[in-house]
């Protein structure tokens, strides 16, 4: 089947059920809002555990033990700390990875040409999710070096409300080096995360339309469409957790305050190679791995809701 566009050419714009135009990319964009901000927010209490077990595994040595101290300690209202930022910061990061992977993608494309995109997509993938990730994660910078710091820090060291915490982090911003003193580590962690997230579920949705749902993708019901989505997510999910790890290690052990003035090459060679790819890791792929699921599935839920199709297919 031809994909052309009014002018006669082949144009990865007009791939779809509908072009991708102004009105495509911006559902796009809130799409992403909702799968990344909404679910981001709700395993905040996973994200709190996991960050104290790497900045302090001495004390927080597994996910149960270390829910159950921080409310021993802190209260219910403790392993919510950094929702706030948490909910802000990963929203507007998902408006960004998920509308810009859609206009990167499509780009890349065009530039190719319809021979090459049918070639490597592969490669269009990864260009396209690690450009989409570069302005997803100046977004995203800010808030969570804030997240970092309250789900760190001892209790009564640092405000815990978003307002109060995102002043303090200003004020000190010579010694926090907020707004942006995480990008280089969070580019570290978030780029290849993105790239395995968004390579592998294309790649697992591939898969299943091939060999296993082998009709036409439009000719199977809207919830088989999302089962395979969740399902592609999850297992992109696992990936993900395993690639990025060490990245995300290092990210966490930046705001403790006994790495105050530290580089990050410091930080790394001071905690070592296998604690930094281990030390969180199963509670992190517990959490990456259902979190990716429920990002592609409310994401491609809402693209399907909206009459744009699902994401990803032969």
């Amino acid at each position: 089947m031809a994909h052309l566009a009014p002018s006669g050419k082949w144009d990865a714009r007009y791939l779809g059920p509908v072009p991708h135009d102004a009105s495509y990319y911006s559902k796009c964009m809130l799409g992403g809002v909702l799968a990344c901000g909404v679910t981001h927010a709700g395993i905040t209490p996973l994200d709190v555990a996991k960050c104290n077990m790497q900045v302090n595994p001495a004390k927080y040595k597994g996910l149960t033990s270390g829910l159950a101290t921080l409310v021993r300690e802190e209260g219910q209202t403790g392993i919510w700390k950094g929702v706030g930022p948490t909910f802000v910061g990963y929203s507007l990061q998902g408006l960004f990875k998920y509308g810009l992977y859609e206009v990167f993608k499509d780009m890349y494309m065009n530039l190719a040409g319809e021979e090459m995109s049918n070639q490597y997509k592969p490669a269009i993938w990864l260009a396209g999710s690690a450009s989409a990730e570069v302005f997803a994660d100046l977004a995203l910078c800010p808030f969570e070096m804030t997240k970092v710091k309250i789900q760190t820090s001892p209790s009564g060291t640092f405000p815990t409300a978003f307002g109060a915490a995102l002043s303090q982090m200003s004020r000190n911003r010579i010694e926090t080096r907020y707004p942006f003193g995480s990008l280089v580590p969070l580019w570290s962690r978030q780029i290849p995360y993105t790239m395995a997230k968004f390579f592998f579920f294309e790649k697992i949705v591939q898969v299943f339309y091939t060999h296993y749902l082998t009709q036409p993708k439009e000719s199977y019901s809207k919830t088989t469409q999302l089962g395979v989505t969740f399902a592609s997510g999850y297992l992109a999910g696992v990936v993900c957790a395993v690639v990025s790890h060490p990245a995300d290690t290092v990210v966490s052990l930046m705001g403790k305050p006994a790495n105050k003035g530290k580089g990050i090459g410091q930080i790394a060679s001071e905690t070592g190679a296998f604690t930094l790819c281990t030390k969180g890791l199963g509670t992190r792929v517990i959490m990456i791995g259902t979190l990716t699921g429920f990002q592609w599935w409310i994401y491609d839920t809402f693209k399907s809701t909206m009459g744009l199709g699902t994401t990803g297919g032969k």
